[in-house]
């Protein structure tokens, strides 16, 4: 049996938009998830992407039990979410990139004692789990300190802590990354690495990040219009839409970028040229080439399309 079922699933909102020239507001029923099927195995970290508006968040509230669907049903660990509300808050922990469950105005140790006492677990074990969190999260320097006084990158490590202390089985990030430095996510991803590896802890990662995926997860599930378009290897998915790649250059003595092969999107921001390009008709190899050999570069990087053109791609492939 998976750990996450869910089948059929699907959640309606209702939003009320202001006609033009009335007072009354007319009624608009808006599909958030639509008929929704997937699982997830113990132990497993599933990327979970897609587009603003998506329905992402609204699967994620509805397997915390936050949200109560009109159709369908989930189960996590054999629990239906919004039914077994007690139960099933001991199994998960829960990180939103933009929201805290720690206070603002309390040391964080204060605030991980409040939520010994609300998961109600065992003095021993939380020691124990304490001291392991505050070594692989360097929480040390941050317990006596109030959240309001840390960092982005020093709250989200406590963020972290505070969701673990109770061992959950289940772990959901939306957006954990957003706004951290490059150290502070590859702390992140490594510290995440290593809690699935070393408790089996299974993952549910959501996020705009493709760096994230890649360094965390094999399996990705990409959502849109509340419906699931792909459910497979994250190698698959880029094989067959990540076909673009971006370089950033910039010159060293900033003069204008050479006549580039036919194909080439370019752009410039002051000294920073931008070239977007496809590798299967301009081999990266030869781009560079040319490039180098206009001048000599200070500054270059090649990336990827961003997770919002890898879905771009896939809703014309499908006329969404």
């Amino acid at each position: 049996m998976a750990f996450i079922e869910v089948e059929n699933l699907s959640k309606t909102y209702t939003l009320r938009k202001k006609r033009a020239g009335h007072f009354s507001r007319e009624k608009i029923q808006v599909k958030a998830l639509d008929s929704m099927h997937f699982e997830v195995s113990e132990g497993e970290i599933l990327g979970y992407i897609g587009p603003n508006g998506a329905g992402k968040s609204t699967t994620v509230k509805l397997l915390c039990g936050i949200l109560t669907p009109e159709s369908g049903t989930a189960r996590v660990n054999g629990l239906i979410p919004w039914k077994d509300r007690k139960a099933h808050a001991r199994q998960i922990g829960v990180v939103f990139g933009q929201r805290s469950q720690l206070w603002w105005d309390v040391p964080v140790i204060d605030s991980y004692q409040l939520l010994r006492d609300i998961y109600r677990v065992p003095e021993e074990s939380y020691r124990r789990r304490l001291a392991e969190l505050t070594e692989a999260l360097a929480l040390e320097e941050l317990l006596s300190t109030p959240l309001r006084l840390l960092s982005l990158g020093q709250r989200m490590r406590a963020e972290l802590g505070g969701s673990l202390l109770h061992s959950p089985r289940l772990l959901f990030l939306d957006e954990p990354t957003i706004g951290l430095d490059a150290v502070s996510k590859l702390q992140l991803r490594d510290f995440l690495q290593r809690e699935n590896r070393e408790h089996g802890t299974t993952i549910m990662l959501t996020t705009h990040d493709m760096e994230d995926i890649s360094a965390l997860c094999r399996r990705v599930l990409v959502l849109g219009h509340g419906k699931k378009l792909f459910d497979g290897a994250l190698p698959d998915l880029l094989a067959k839409y990540d076909t673009q790649r971006v370089i950033t250059l910039r010159y060293a003595d900033g003069r204008s970028l050479p006549e580039l092969p036919h194909g080439c999107a370019v752009s410039r921001d002051g000294q920073d040229h931008r070239i977007v390009y496809s590798p299967d008709a301009l081999p990266t190899a030869q781009l560079m080439a040319a490039l180098q050999a206009a001048g000599p570069i200070q500054e270059l990087t090649v990336q990827s399309q961003s997770i919002d053109h890898l879905i771009a791609a896939m809703y014309r492939e499908m006329d969404l």
